[in-house]
């Protein structure tokens, strides 16, 4: 890494005694080779869909259950999430199956309640440049997942994650969830190249989100493998039970099926342990 890189990420840039970090939370391990899988809904809805979700998840190998209760929706008559509710049903769903919770904190104000129930702080693409509620996760000692802006630059997104770092937490993950381009047919366009580009000047361990990047259920598949090849050390998709009657993001979950096969065909290809920087 050059010299002008170290002096802009201080805290998040790569370092000769330093090349990767690894986040780790009781068992699970991001960053340490084996890519790890984050699944389940847009958005906690009722006990039956996040349930049926968890043990399906669980059952195929992922480690991790995501699922939203606070909803930074585009319009404000969408559904916004169960809030405390929903982190209630995902406490319950833990204590079941042993998976741990990732779910988003939008509000410096939620950022206790979220962390009561939640293994990982997620912090939105919406939400990247959010330079208060950064510095107050950068104060509690509990992973943070910081998603890449919808408009950032690579640049950028190293910088929020200093804020974090500079306020003590030193358990970041950064999150390529797809970035806006002048294409209409996919919601956005995953950065595939963020990947290997944030592992050369970066010791922090990165994921892909490739349902929010496509928008489209049947484009996951192909670009969660491609993230995988390329060196992420983990990938965060949305799954459903029924996609058709989710309350959001219905078109680009996966069903449990589907799920499982993605699941299966990620397990075969080498761990990114084995790519080169």
């Amino acid at each position: 890494m050059s010299q002008l890189a170290r002096d802009l990420y201080p805290l998040a840039g790569r370092k000769e005694e330093l090349s990767k970090s690894i986040v780790e939370i009781d068992r699970v391990k991001i960053g340490a080779g084996k890519p790890v899988i984050m699944a389940g809904p847009c958005a906690v809805e009722d006990r039956e869909q996040i349930f049926t979700t968890a043990r399906t998840v669980k059952e195929s190998g992922g480690e991790i259950l995501r699922g939203g209760v606070f909803k930074p929706r585009t319009s404000p008559y969408s559904f916004q999430g169960l809030g405390k509710e929903g982190l209630e049903l995902l406490a319950e769903v833990k204590e079941e199956t042993g998976l741990l919770i990732v779910t988003e904190v939008m509000d410096v104000r939620d950022i206790d309640l979220v962390a009561e129930y939640a293994d990982i702080l997620q912090i939105g693409s919406r939400n990247m440049q959010h330079y208060p509620l950064l510095r107050e996760v950068g104060k509690v000692d509990m992973p943070v997942l910081l998603k890449r802006g919808m408009t950032a630059t690579i640049k950028e997104w190293l910088l929020a994650a200093e804020y974090i770092l500079r306020n003590g937490n030193q358990q970041v993950i950064l999150c390529e969830r797809g970035i806006r381009g002048f294409q209409e047919y996919t919601r956005n366009i995953l950065d595939i190249s963020a990947v290997p580009v944030v592992r050369q000047l970066s010791h922090l361990p990165i994921i892909i989100d490739p349902s929010h990047a496509t928008g489209h259920s049947e484009l996951v598949t192909p670009l969660a493998k491609a993230g995988v090849i390329a060196g992420a050390d983990g990938v965060m998709v949305e799954v459903h039970p029924n996609p058709e009657q989710a309350l959001c993001d219905g078109e680009q979950s996966l069903d449990l099926p589907t799920f499982q096969k993605l699941v299966r065909n990620l397990k075969l290809l080498p761990s990114n342990s084995e790519q080169e920087i």
